[in-house]
């Protein structure tokens, strides 16, 4: 009984949005238009459930490139109508239109002389009348059992408002590096902003010694730098190559002179590189697919000027 009471409740509210397919009309590229030519931000008002919707719609728009704010319709016939100007658009949600604060604040955003969009599920309600672009979301029937709380309308008010602002993206011809710039502290933003100089090893933290330096030494220098590998230059300090705890594994056990030799002759030769201004995520990526620990990281004339640890891909977030 509890399975099929629940899958009712999906099946209404898919069919819910099924049916707002076909809305998708002059209306509502009135409204995408409208919202697209504001000179101001995007007032998204609404009362209950309908305003809890209100809500995730304008934080959307706001991270998505079009400036909004959130306004409790109660409130706003109480002093915070005073948050709204000539040049904003207003979108008012309310399923029956007809809620005695959306009545009273139809007016007075008239008044102020912004545009209004209206998310209702009455095209004939006084907030439709008085709109300058309806976005249908009326339902055949409520996914409620008792047919009194809102579920498949504020499902179908949720999913217009995703339509609204995915279509807003798309005239806006908003890219990942704006969604970025707008989520710089999201795994995202890390994705796509952060370069490989902004976490790389550096000055005493990136450990580079020439090819006729002996394995003694530069296992010193690995250690003081606490890093786990050094980047082996020749005299231009060019990238000849990478002295691991790999390489030190690999020869110890079958070299006693190890120590002796010069890194040149033990060294992994022509180890992949990344050049400085590439993204730390593409570090990441050649980490793992050549699985390995360190890249050298190099500028345009391909000389060694820092080393990316894994270690420092965990710390950024990446990992």
């Amino acid at each position: 009984m509890l399975k099929k009471c629940a899958k009712q409740v999906l099946k209404i509210e898919a069919d819910s949005i099924r049916q707002l397919i076909s809305r998708i009309d002059k209306d509502f590229e009135k409204a995408v238009d409208f919202i697209y030519a504001c000179k101001g931000r995007v007032v998204v008002t609404g009362m209950g459930k309908a305003g809890i919707i209100g809500q995730k719609i304008s934080a959307t728009l706001s991270s998505t490139g079009t400036p909004s704010l959130w306004l409790h319709s109660a409130e706003a016939i109480h002093g915070d109508l005073g948050r709204v100007r000539k040049e904003d658009v207003v979108i008012v949600i309310s399923n029956s239109g007809q809620t005695q604060e959306v009545v009273d604040l139809v007016p007075q955003i008239k008044k102020i002389g912004s545009g209004l969009i209206a998310i209702t599920g009455n095209k004939k309600s006084n907030l439709a009348k008085n709109s300058d672009a309806i976005l249908d979301v009326s339902i055949k029937v409520e996914a409620c059992p008792l047919g009194l709380a809102p579920m498949a309308s504020t499902t179908s008010m949720l999913a217009m408002g995703d339509a609204l602002c995915a279509a807003l993206m798309d005239k806006r011809k908003f890219k990942k590096s704006d969604f970025a710039f707008l989520h710089p502290g999201g795994s995202l933003g890390k994705q796509l902003l952060l370069k490989v100089e902004d976490i790389m090893r550096k000055g005493s933290g990136n450990p580079m010694v020439k090819e006729s330096r002996k394995v003694k030494d530069v296992l010193l220098a690995i250690t003081a730098s606490r890093a786990g590998s050094a980047t082996v230059v020749d005299k231009a300090g060019r990238v000849k190559g990478i002295f691991t705890d790999g390489d030190l594994r690999r020869h110890l056990g079958i070299d006693p002179l190890l120590l002796a030799r010069k890194v040149k002759d033990v060294m992994t030769k022509n180890p992949r590189t990344l050049k400085k201004g590439c993204l730390a995520v593409e570090a990441l990526r050649i980490l793992q697919e050549y699985k390995i620990d360190e890249i050298p990281i190099v500028d345009e004339k391909g000389k060694a000027i820092g080393l990316v640890d894994v270690q420092d891909l965990l710390k950024a977030g990446l990992v």
